[in-house]
């Protein structure tokens, strides 16, 4: 299994990455701040107004190391990164894959069953820590959508069956969101999905976390030697990794949305820390934004019991192990996809 390796994320506007020997620098107001060992590192994230040497881009080209910029508020812009590894053949088969609709549906049926069955998981765990009252009641009714979501996912569903499936349940699923907010109801309040921009708090949070996880499904699955623009569920579209959009929905609810909602409960972020504009999007400042990346990066290195592969590994190589699932899946080496589904 991998090792675990670090993320680094450059938020400070004005930072300049330069190459040392086998390390890069991180440089403010030319002094230098941190110095990381490359060997360290499994990617590197850049917000807003940061500049890298062509030096530090060779290194991490060199060693694998992705980059990836995003604006300051955390929309995506671009990803570098240096050779593609992986056989030829496995990419050759993975492509055969998306075009065949039978094939492709298999694994998208895999993946948004797996999305809705931890969606539900995450609705009954609140609910059973809830007291029973309306809000539990909610969650109940919205868990038992989602069940009956879930039966209707036939084996000979076309994608057409298995996206609409899933945008049943997203709807559902958000739905009943609020009720999963149990603290700072009035700087937190969700009354549905919305993103570019995002017009609440939550959702700001939301799409943050969102795209920080999609970073480490593109890292993993560029890392196993698949393609992460050549999706199943997702439609190809230019710039968009799809097949890491594909991976994300696995991991949306148990790790992404349990992180938002942790930060919130525990008042670990505080409305202060928004800022809505003239034109209703809501932005984070700088101090949120951190404390978002810093409890992940620990949530990273917490121990979880993988179902399939019966092994402990941290929750950060969750995604390393299922992008090595699915090219084992492309190589014949499985029967089937074997989705993570969170206990």
């Amino acid at each position: 299994m991998r090792k675990i390796l670090n993320t680094l994320f450059v938020m400070t506007q004005g930072a300049y990455l330069a190459r040392d020997s086998d390390s890069l620098l991180v440089r403010v107001e030319k002094q230098t701040r941190l110095r990381v060992p490359i060997l360290s590192l499994s990617g590197v994230v850049c917000f807003g107004r940061s500049l890298i040497s062509p030096g530090a881009l060779d290194l991490c080209g060199a060693n694998g190391v992705a980059v990836s910029l995003l604006t300051e508020q955390g929309r995506f812009v671009a990803r570098m990164e240096g050779r593609a590894g992986g056989n030829i053949l496995l990419r050759r088969e993975q492509y055969r894959a998306t075009e065949d609709p039978a094939r492709a549906a298999a694994f998208a049926s895999a993946i948004v069953g797996a999305k809705i069955a931890n969606s539900r998981a995450v609705l009954l765990r609140s609910a059973r820590d809830r007291p029973e009252g309306a809000p539990a009641q909610a969650l109940r009714a919205a868990a038992d959508d989602l069940e009956n979501t879930l039966k209707r996912l036939k084996p000979e569903a076309t994608l057409a069956d298995i996206r609409g499936a899933e945008g049943h349940a997203a709807h559902a699923y958000f739905a009943a969101f609020d009720h999963l907010i149990s603290t700072q109801k009035e700087d937190f309040p969700f009354r549905g999905r919305n993103r570019r921009p995002p017009l609440d708090n939550v959702n700001a949070m939301l799409s943050f976390v969102y795209t920080l996880l999609a970073h480490e499904a593109a890292s993993a699955l560029a890392s196993a030697g698949l393609d992460p623009a050549a999706g199943f569920l997702h439609r190809d579209r230019p710039g968009r990794p799809s097949l890491a959009l594909d991976l994300l929905e696995e991991f949306r609810a148990c790790l992404a949305d349990r992180l938002v909602l942790s930060l919130i409960n525990l008042r670990q972020v505080q409305g202060k820390g928004f800022t809505r504009a003239e034109t209703g999007a809501v932005t984070m400042d700088e101090v949120t934004r951190k404390t978002i990346l810093t409890v992940w990066q620990k949530r990273r290195m917490e121990q979880i019991q993988h179902p399939f592969l019966n092994e402990v590994i941290p929750v950060g190589m969750l995604f390393h192990a299922q992008a090595l699932l699915l090219a084992r899946r492309l190589r014949g080496d499985l029967d089937a996809y074997p989705p993570f589904f969170w206990r």
